[in-house]
């Protein structure tokens, strides 16, 4: 399984952007699909969660600014971060689950300037 992130750049505090992820297998193969990041110096943080049963969880740290979402004739989902913050820098992450497996993409740089 291949998962696309997509959609990282450099914006400036408060701005938005919307993340990408293209699976390589329908959306519906996936228990839990989501997205995590990785700040330079801090552990990797899981930002959101979205569970096959339609659940969606967030970090406290973006509860409120960030949505998953799910476009299923395009086979794609989406991370929208709104009003950012220099401290959700980091690498972001496609990951999903699927049986026993999980399975990570490659990441996508976000960069918020102060």
């Amino acid at each position: 399984v291949q998962l696309q992130a997509s959609g990282g750049g450099l914006v400036q505090a408060g701005e938005s952007l919307r993340l990408s992820c293209a699976p390589s297998e329908s959306i519906y193969s996936f228990e839990v699909m989501g997205w995590d990041r990785q700040a330079p110096g801090k552990q990797r943080e899981v930002v959101a969660v979205f569970t096959s049963a339609g659940r969606a969880d967030y970090a406290d740290s973006v509860k409120g600014r960030f949505a998953f979402s799910t476009d299923a004739a395009k086979n794609l989902v989406y991370l929208k971060m709104n009003s950012l913050k220099p401290e959700d820098t980091g690498v972001y992450y496609c990951y999903a689950q699927q049986g026993s497996r999980n399975y990570r993409g490659q990441g996508t740089l976000v960069t918020v300037s102060s």
